[in-house]
């Protein structure tokens, strides 16, 4: 998916990765009583912060990695019928690494 947002400093655009959820008896469970996810895809990433003397710190995450993060970190958007955050890179808990 191609964002046209260009996130600002050390924020960066996040896709939530939803689980979908069953009960014991097979019942799936409502959008509401579903848990918030903590996990998610990178889409966007912004530039970095700057430290005090000006200079750029880089960002330790990367489009297309996927992050684990605070249950009510960011803001949530919706841009072509997805749901999205925005967040600060300190709200990313961790980079999950596959295999």
């Amino acid at each position: 998916m191609s964002v046209n947002i260009k996130p600002l400093g050390d924020r960066l655009i996040v896709e939530p990765v939803e689980k979908e959820e069953t009960i014991a008896g097979g019942l799936l469970l409502p959008e509401t009583a579903k848990e918030k996810p903590q996990q998610g895809v990178v889409l966007a990433v912004g530039e970095g912060r700057r430290d005090d003397s000006g200079q750029r710190i880089a960002m330790d995450v990367q489009s297309g990695d996927k992050v684990l993060f605070a249950k009510y970190a960011g803001t949530e958007i919706k841009l072509d019928g997805k749901k999205l955050l925005i967040m600060k890179e300190t709200d990313v808990l961790g980079i999950i690494q596959e295999g």
